[in-house]
């Protein structure tokens, strides 16, 4: 008789302890989340006039004297569930910073809107893909200083592991390329600024005066390039002085915006501090800008309000192995760098993270806990704080939601809460049964979402 495996075994307890059917719900309302974080405590609400006690929870009737919330991890390599539910709300985020909605008015569709792309600078040459054409031609096979030729005759197709990897590691900048990503949030700060100074110049107003009737309300994602340098996609908007809730003025439109974000870009200089091991280096943006109109304003060439969101939303949940962008979790030294699942230029890039990180000039930098992002430090998705909502408000629309109507239609209350962290993550079992209840509700919503393209009014249907 074939012998029980440990998922087996444990799939089995779980199954004959007289709570399954609540832990069962637990795992259901967190979506079949894979790193469930487990708590323990109580809430307790009560009327705020009188004191009495309205509601009252506890964890001590639960499995284990515990309850199971959400990881909330934004990378479907770690968490697909909870990469979903983020990438729901990035995509309504951005979308109502374009069209309206969850508290932003719907105005702001005819104020001037750019979909921008900021790139890095050249570090050194790297193979690319070049869609038939050979990847760097050259009529002479010099060789640099490293004895390595300075051509490449390859086709390289877009799958190609060799795109994006340096034609000479020595010759390629990598400390250049580590100090770029650990200021790149403020060349973008120094953009966003110089942005004010050139619409200022371009309207014939003073720096202060157009402040005072404009306000630049953006959302950024930053995306790791082939080459595994940050680039920048953003969505620029220009409000009134009071944020989405003004109109801008009428001096203001989007081509004086796109004319704006090319010169403003190309202003950018930032120098790094001296160190007697680098000197110094000038930052800068790369030469290369895109700037697209939205469809607001009847381009037949710009975008779409939803293909942006989606694509922002795309982006933000992808992990570090899909992007060239490091590894998903922090790295304890140089042996686990050399050791590390990653393209031998991205290893070079964590190592140089590590060896520049020691230097006490570069300490403020941190850039060796920074290592898996390549030294990297800001998050994923920013915005300015007029541009739309925000996570923790659509978390709670959601648990204002799940609660139902009667929560919400409650009078005045206080709330006392007290939790505290027991744990986290499944045990093999649990983890199977997660993973299948994960797998039955994406099924449910596929099917849903094909149930409604098909229906009379959606997507392919003629109503």
């Amino acid at each position: 008789m074939r012998q029980l495996s440990e998922v087996d075994r444990d799939v089995i307890r779980l199954a004959q302890d007289p709570q399954f059917p609540r832990w069962l719900e637990q795992i259901t309302a967190t979506g079949g989340c894979a790193h469930p974080v487990h708590l323990s405590g109580s809430t307790s609400a009560y009327d705020a006039a009188t004191g009495e006690l309205l509601h009252h929870y506890d964890t001590s009737a639960e499995p284990g004297e515990r309850l199971s919330v959400r990881c909330r991890n934004r990378r479907a390599s770690v968490c697909a569930p909870c990469s979903h539910l983020h990438a729901g709300d990035t995509f309504h985020l951005v979308r109502a910073g374009l069209n309206g909605g969850k508290g932003v008015p719907d105005a702001v569709r005819e104020h001037p809107r750019l979909f921008i792309t900021l790139t890095a600078p050249s570090f050194g040459p790297v193979h690319r893909a070049t869609d038939g054409e050979r990847c760097r031609p050259r009529r002479t096979s010099h060789t640099c200083e490293h004895g390595r030729s300075k051509s490449c005759g390859a086709v390289h197709r877009s799958g190609d592991p060799l795109v994006g990897q340096p034609l000479c590691v020595g010759c390629y900048d990598y400390p250049a390329h580590v100090l770029w990503h650990a200021h790149a949030g403020r060349l973008w700060k120094a953009f966003t600024d110089n942005l004010y100074n050139h619409l200022a110049a371009r309207t014939g107003r003073t720096r202060a005066g157009l402040r005072r009737a404009v306000r630049v309300s953006y959302a950024k994602v930053a995306e790791y390039q082939r080459r595994a340098a940050v680039h920048v996609h953003a969505v620029v908007r220009l409000d009134g002085p009071a944020g989405p809730n003004s109109v801008p003025p009428t001096w203001l439109d989007a081509r004086t915006l796109a004319s704006a974000v090319h010169t403003a870009a190309s202003a950018v200089r930032l120098r790094t501090p001296h160190t007697p091991a680098l000197g110094e280096y000038d930052l800068r943006w790369g030469t290369q800008f895109d700037v697209r109109t939205l469809r607001a304003f009847n381009d037949p060439s710009a975008l779409s309000d939803d293909a942006v969101a989606a694509y922002v939303a795309k982006y933000v949940t992808k992990g570090a192995a899909e992007t060239a962008a490091g590894l998903d979790h922090r790295v304890e030294g140089p042996e686990e760098i050399a050791t590390a699942p990653v393209s031998p230029h991205v290893r070079g890039l964590m190592a140089t993270c590590w060896r520049l990180g020691a230097l006490p000039e570069l300490g403020w930098l941190r850039l060796q806990p920074w290592a898996h992002t390549l030294g990297y430090r800001g998050h994923i998705l920013t915005k300015s704080r007029s541009y739309s909502t925000t996570y923790a408000a659509l978390r709670e629309e959601r648990a204002e939601h799940q609660r139902g109507a009667d929560a919400t239609e409650a009078g005045d209350t206080t709330t006392e809460r007290h939790w505290r962290y027991v744990g986290s993550g499944h045990t093999p079992g649990a983890a199977l049964i997660a993973a299948g209840i994960a797998e039955d509700l994406a099924a449910t919503r596929e099917a849903a979402r094909e149930a409604l393209a098909v229906a009379p009014g959606g997507a392919l249907g003629t109503g």
